[in-house]
């Protein structure tokens, strides 16, 4: 008689889960990182990076990379063949991915020596980063607001409205997007508010944001509450902020359940492509396009490199130097000063006609 697992099941048709492409001495490098809270993005990357290079090296057997199989030249000839087919900041982000593993290694005394810094990577270059103009930024809110009244149920334009202008008004990055919060938003006086944002790193920033931007979000609210009733608070009066638990994703899928990623994406680039040309996305930055624009617009109107940095995130100063030549003045007033709160009051003023 036949052994069984579970009624009507047999033992042979159980299914071994599919092992892992990589070696266990690195599944105890992606543990250790994961202690540090990174984003499911950067875990993943760290996995494809792995892959790549330890295919080259191993004849497209990853899982049977020993560390003794990572030396200086191994190292070259896997990057020179790696750089052949993928643009430089692919080469950047994998060589770093493997300067942390070797540094584990090396500090774990399981490598005699990283050989990272001996192998070559492209430069980085100090482009200065490019930002939509006003007219393509117009041309982007009014195909979204084009929207409204569709009976398509993918077309949710107040939600799309409210992604992008979170972008454009507070800075938030793809990632920054998809975590946010209903409770990260905090109102303050005049109608205004800011919103925790858990950043790049484990870094946490708090930004400012205008009554307007509110307004826009909480109005998405609103219509998120009329899609997906039963997961909204119902006390009497309630409305924006007020519908939704504290711990409630800021932005949801049509599922109901936080935005994916690609649903990011999809619905920015949707928005860029029946804009036409007047609105062409910055060329490899569809969403972090929306976040220069908001550092642009920042800078040309004086902000300092300093609050700016607070504003973005930054690690380093330079990195916002990028965007700023003059000083400016408090964080809340320069978040304020930004030129494209002008064009959402346009907005709000049409919706209330």
């Amino acid at each position: 008689m036949a052994n069984r697992t579970s009624p009507g099941i047999f033992a042979a048709d159980v299914q071994a889960p599919e092992p892992p492409p990589y070696p266990q001495w690195f599944a105890r490098f992606l543990a250790d990182r994961q202690t540090r809270k990174p984003s499911a993005h950067t875990m993943k990357a760290y996995q494809q990076d792995f892959v790549a290079i330890a295919s080259l090296i191993t004849d497209g057997r990853p899982a049977s990379l020993d560390i003794a199989d990572i030396t200086r030249d191994s190292m070259r000839a896997a990057f020179a063949a790696y750089a052949a087919d993928h643009e430089a900041a692919s080469i950047r982000r994998c060589w770093s991915t493997w300067n942390v593993l070797c540094t584990f290694l090396y500090t774990g005394e399981e490598l005699a020596a990283n050989p990272m810094p001996l192998v070559g990577r492209p430069k980085l270059t100090k482009s200065i980063p490019k930002a939509l103009p006003r007219p393509a930024v117009e041309a982007l809110l009014e195909t979204v607001r084009s929207d409204e009244g569709s009976t398509r149920r993918t077309d949710w334009p107040e939600r799309d409205l409210a992604l992008i202008l979170t972008s454009l008004l507070a800075g938030l990055r793809a990632d920054e997007l998809r975590q946010a919060d209903v409770g990260d938003i905090r109102r303050a006086t005049e109608g205004a508010g800011v919103i925790h944002v858990r950043g790049k790193g484990g870094k946490d920033r708090t930004v400012p944001i205008e009554a307007e931007l509110v307004a826009v979000i909480e109005r998405y609210l609103d219509s998120r509450a009329a899609r997906f009733p039963s997961t909204a608070r119902r006390a009497a009066g309630s409305s924006g902020l007020a519908l939704w638990p504290a711990h409630s994703p800021l932005f949801v899928g049509r599922d109901g359940d936080r935005i994916t990623r690609g649903t990011l994406q999809s619905r920015i680039k949707r928005a860029f492509h029946r804009a036409g040309p007047d609105a062409q996305p910055v060329p490899g930055a569809l969403v972090h396009g929306l976040r220069h624009t908001y550092a642009t617009e920042l800078a040309e109107n004086e902000v300092s490199v300093y609050t700016l940095m607070k504003l973005l995130g930054h690690e380093s100063m330079a990195t916002s130097q990028r965007y700023v030549s003059a000083a400016g003045s408090e964080t809340r007033s320069a978040a304020a000063r930004n030129p494209l709160y002008g064009i959402v009051s346009e907005l709000i003023g049409e919706d209330s006609q």
